[in-house]
């Protein structure tokens, strides 16, 4: 079978397939001499990148001892591989995904719009538990366990990676939980746009019809790795990684730069919502 590029189910297929080796205790080299593969091969398949038969993932994974639950789910992913997508039905909210998480813990440039909420990235803790009383998931839900989780994608931020954040004004206009945690909100915002590697810009009410009006995404850029969407359902989670809807969402992010603030006029924007 002929390698293929890395895509978002590859490399959750990939990591699956590196944790059962490494339960086994021994190195790719030694692993790959007792199946009689080249170790290449078995490195192309811990990357996402495919590269053997369903039959010989059947091999690897019974010499690997996986149990029946995990080799049913590996072998679904692996034949998701061929497609250059991945929904994602999660046990929670979609933006807590682990697969998402792990992409953006490997991406170099995260660039987010959202319509009418503060980014999940940039909120804060008394922002998150708000939304979590007003919204709709109130039937059997650990507040701050969830909560918790959402606070994971703060360590996302490091000089290593590049963040833009384009947000409708309407979304900070939105008083969610009262004054008291919007100006809070806002001083967060002020506080994260002074670091360098973090771009945020407004969409304000004044463009009048803006580009995105369909709805909020995130778009993940990798050094190695092609480019991928994600899209946030209110039960699903979307990564979207084809030629076509690459260049579709591309279009809209360059759209909504030429209609945003500037990062300045952006910032100004905000400290007016504190006075």
């Amino acid at each position: 079978m002929p390698r293929r590029t890395s895509t978002v189910v590859g490399r959750e297929f990939g990591e699956g397939v590196r944790n059962a080796i490494e339960r086994t205790g021994l190195t790719h080299r030694k692993l790959a001499e007792e199946l009689g593969w080249d170790e290449a091969k078995l490195s192309d398949l811990v990357r996402g990148k495919g590269g053997v038969t369903e039959a010989e993932l059947m091999q690897l994974l019974g010499y690997c001892h996986v149990g029946p639950p995990e080799i049913q789910r590996l072998v679904v992913l692996y034949r998701e591989t061929r497609q250059r997508g991945f929904l994602k039905l999660p046990d929670g909210p979609p933006d807590q995904l682990p697969e998402l998480l792990k992409q953006e813990v490997l991406a170099n440039k995260i660039t987010v719009w959202t319509l009418n909420l503060v980014p999940g990235h940039l909120q804060t803790t008394d922002y998150m538990r708000a939304l979590i009383v007003g919204g709709v998931r109130k039937e059997s839900v650990d507040y701050e366990k969830l909560i918790a989780a959402k606070l994971e994608r703060h360590k996302l931020f490091h000089w290593s990676r590049t963040f833009v954040f384009y947000i409708h004004e309407q979304a900070l206009r939105l008083q969610v939980g009262g004054p008291d945690v919007m100006k809070d909100q806002y001083i967060h915002l002020l506080a994260m746009a002074q670091r360098s590697y973090i771009d945020i810009r407004v969409v304000p009410n004044s463009v009048g019809a803006y580009a995105g009006a369909s709805g909020s995404f995130l778009k993940l850029g990798y050094e190695k790795f092609e480019p991928a969407v994600f899209l946030e359902g209110e039960t699903s989670g979307l990564f979207l990684e084809d030629t076509k809807s690459l260049a579709v969402y591309s279009s809209v992010l360059k759209l909504l730069d030429d209609q945003a603030l500037d990062p300045e006029e952006s910032k100004g924007l905000i400290s007016s919502f504190l006075i």
